[in-house]
């Protein structure tokens, strides 16, 4: 599985961004989807998942809930996340993962759960 993602770019803060990630091969409706974030100086961070299943259960950071929203269409393997009211502090490198485990597991389980991560996109949010 390849994941590419994209939409990063500057924002002030308050704004909104859109990011995509789109992916290879013929199976993406069974992988749970997820993203995580790197902040320079930062470990890299588990920001939003969304399960495989038909119900696309979600699961997010605390710090984002409420601002974010990850969603899916298995017709265009792609995963979205939507990012409204940013922050300087959601300045990061945006990575798109994959894995054959669950939602919930991403969320739990963070970057030992994927199994495929894709290139990252910068999002940098100006104060």
């Amino acid at each position: 599985v390849q994941l590419q993602a994209s939409g990063g770019g500057l924002v002030q803060a308050g704004g909104s961004l859109r990011l995509s990630c789109a992916t290879s091969g013929r199976t993406f409706s069974r992988y749970a989807m997820g993203w995580f974030r790197q902040a320079p100086g930062k470990e890299r961070e588990f920001v939003a998942a969304i399960s495989w299943n038909g119900a696309s259960t979600t699961y997010y950071t605390d710090s984002v809930k409420g601002r974010f929203t990850i969603s899916r269409d298995n017709a265009k393997n792609t995963v979205y996340l939507q990012m409204n009211s940013l922050k300087p502090e959601d300045t990061a490198v945006y990575y798109c993962a994959a894995s054959t485990t669950s939602g919930r597991a991403i969320a739990e389980g963070g970057r030992d759960s994927i199994n495929y991560w894709g290139k990252g996109t910068l999002v940098t949010v100006s104060s």
